[in-house]
């Protein structure tokens, strides 16, 4: 996923993910938001177990 971040108006900041798009007030919430998406991105992700999904 390609994650770009630019100010598009005067204190009006855009963070794109591929194709959409996320507006913020200003720099700093936009970068907060970054970082959370890519933390969570990067976290570890268990892939649940095809047999409780069966069984559920």
């Amino acid at each position: 996923m390609k994650i770009l971040i630019k100010e598009v108006a005067t204190s009006q900041w855009q963070v794109r993910l591929d194709q959409h798009a996320v507006t913020f007030r200003s720099e700093a919430e936009a970068l907060a938001f970054t970082r959370t998406l890519e933390a969570r991105l990067q976290a570890p992700h268990k892939i649940p177990d095809r047999q409780q999904h069966a069984a559920g």
